[in-house]
Parts: C-alpha cells; structure tokens; sequence
C-alpha cells in the first residue's frame, strides 16, 4: 500500500475498512490490473474483473446450505485470491450473510450479494474467494475449459444425479469418501482401500 492509500485509508471510519481491503480495494490505475475475464450481476449495477486466466480450482457444490442459498440444485463455485478481482462499479452496494450465525454483519466467511437485484456475487472466506463462473462473461471454448469444474463436493446431499463422470465426493474432495460415478480408476482405488481395511477389521475380529 503506497502513502496515499495508507492516507485513504485513515479517512475511512473503522466500520468501513473492508473498502480498503481486497477483494474490495478498487485497484489504482497504475498499479496495471491485467483484465483476463469481465463480470456482473444481473442487473449490471455491480462488475468486477478478474485478473488470473485460470481459477486456482473450480468445484460443484451439493451442501444443503448452498442448495437453499442458491435455490438451485448445486452451486458451482471457482476458487480465486482475493487480489485476483477488482471492482469496477457498485462494490460499496453489496450485501452480506453470514450462513452459520444467519447474521447481515461482515463475518468471515460469509455470502456476498448485490443488494439491488440479489445476485450472489462470491463467498468470501478467510484467505480465499468463491465467484460463481455463470456470472463471468466467457467468451471462449478456452474460457470455458478454464473453468471448467473439476469435481463435486458433498455428493452425497445430493438432489438429483449428475452422471458426468466427475470425482464426487461424500463431503469436502480429499478429506472424504469417494462415493459413485466417480472415474473407474479412482474408484479401483477406493475399492481397494476399502477392501485392504475391511480385510484388517476381520483379521482383528472387528467384523461386527
């Protein structure tokens, strides 16, 4: 942060500090934001620019919290830093939801959406942002492969089937089971993982 950010930002009352810190920071035009993709909410009032070509990940998401969020099946949500974004217009009028305490305060983690039409824009969490890549204007075959989501989470609260081929996972990918219409060599994998445990449970007798 340069002086006259830090001179900026002691000006800004203590309640509105998020203003000056990403994602919300407005980038300065000097400091040469590369603009990789746009985006904006449905009514327009709120756009941002993204600056990485491709997400760190992209996941769909089958948690009853973001099914009734979203009012949809599943949410697909791409994994950004949060100096990978920068608002063009309408940041000072978003909204926020804390999902745990169902709380309007800033409380990381929590939902951001725009406060005149209510699109969800991302949800930010300690160290990382959730945008949601069907708000991003992607113009090409490239883009889209971009974004393309590599997995399914908490599979298991599922609504309906995806047979897509996609890992899916019974809850968070990597920290839980791989559950079905997983790809056939990670499910080998699973099976035998489960096999090789199974075999030690009757072993020790702990067949019950």
């Amino acid at each position: 942060m340069d002086a006259s950010q830090a001179k900026q930002k002691e000006s800004v009352p203590a309640k509105e500090e998020w203003k000056m810190r990403p994602p919300y920071r407005v980038h300065e035009p000097n400091e040469n934001f590369p603009v990789r993709y746009e985006a904006s909410c449905h009514c327009g009032k709120v756009q941002y620019t993204l600056s990485r070509e491709e997400p760190l990940d992209s996941k769909l998401c089958h948690c009853t919290t973001c099914q009734t969020q979203h009012a949809a099946p599943f949410q697909w949500a791409a994994i950004f830093h949060k100096d990978d974004i920068n608002f063009k217009h309408g940041h000072h009028d978003l909204e926020w939801y804390d999902p745990t305490e169902k709380s309007i305060e800033h409380k990381l983690p929590c939902k951001v959406r725009c406060s005149y039409c209510h699109s969800p824009i991302m949800d930010e969490g300690r160290n990382m942002i959730l945008l949601f890549p069907s708000l991003v204007h992607l113009k090409t075959e490239e883009d889209r492969h971009n974004f393309k989501p590599r997995c399914h989470m908490f599979y298991g609260q599922r609504v309906m089937d995806i047979p897509d081929g996609l890992p899916k996972w019974d809850g968070l990918n990597q920290e839980s089971d791989l559950i079905e219409d997983s790809p056939p060599e990670m499910v080998r994998e699973y099976e035998r993982k489960r096999e090789k445990e199974r075999d030690e449970k009757f072993q020790k007798g702990e067949n019950k």
